[in-house]
């Protein structure tokens, strides 16, 4: 009798699965670590190709910067002595852009050690006008401080009156960052005018002069171009100024 109880009981026991039939049972992905590992790889895998496809994008393109002459005089001129005040009207002759190399806004350069004939335009700076419109404005403001400039209209009124006039032509011949040195350069202006007496007659050339003025740029490159350039073409105009007004 206790023999058969014992039987009994033993069936009743119940049978717990092993690891690995539980496994088989719940499935792939469920639990499984060999399926966690195949998830992590393919992860990692579109995480490379994004990284590859980040570095494989062009790079941003750099803004240009564009440069003038700076703000020039920031207080009024002072009254002109009497000397200068009986100084004539004078003409600042119209520009011929058209016969000049220099009529862009390129900011150029020259290797001087390498290359001197080869004219280089900075790739991410330019001048907001051309040079010699820039240089000109310069060269008007400085005159309007010891006699009246006058529009190439007005001059022309003047003749058809009978009167004589005088007319400053200007060329702008050179312009540009000249490189001594890869580590020495400057700002190179060369300018050439010519002073004229506008009559009923016709023209008459009362002087002509080549200027040449060289100051040394801070830095080696297009800023340091662009401020030595300026400095070097406010030089320039006075001595221009100076050399106008004592002709008489």
């Amino acid at each position: 009798m206790s023999r058969r109880i014992h039987r009994r009981s033993l069936s009743a026991v119940p049978v717990v699965p092993s690891r690995d039939a539980a496994s088989e049972r719940q499935g792939p992905g469920v639990g499984g670590a060999p399926c966690a590992g195949v998830a992590c790889r393919a992860l990692l895998a579109a995480a490379a190709l994004a990284l590859a496809a980040c570095s494989a994008l062009p790079d941003k393109p750099q803004r240009s910067i564009s440069y003038d002459f700076g703000p020039g005089p920031l207080a009024p001129a002072a009254t002109a002595s009497a000397s200068t005040a009986a100084l004539p009207p004078i003409t600042l002759a119209d520009l011929d852009t058209a016969a000049s190399r220099l009529e862009g806004t390129a900011l150029n350069y020259r290797l001087g050690y390498e290359d001197a004939q080869a004219l280089r335009p900075y790739a991410t700076a330019r001048w907001t006008q051309p040079p010699l419109q820039l240089f000109r404005q310069r060269l008007r403001d400085a005159l309007a401080e010891h006699r009246t400039v006058l529009g190439t209209l007005e001059a022309g009124n003047l003749a058809r009156e009978g009167r004589s006039s005088e007319v400053l032509r200007i060329s702008l011949d050179e312009f540009s960052h000249y490189f001594a040195s890869p580590t020495a350069s400057s700002g190179l202006v060369r300018v050439r005018a010519t002073l004229l007496s506008l009559s009923p007659t016709g023209e008459r050339v009362l002087g002509q002069r080549v200027f040449v003025v060289q100051r040394p740029a801070a830095t080696a490159d297009a800023a340091g171009g662009a401020k030595a350039l300026a400095s070097a073409s406010d030089e320039v105009v006075a001595d221009m100024v100076r050399w106008v007004n004592s002709r008489r």
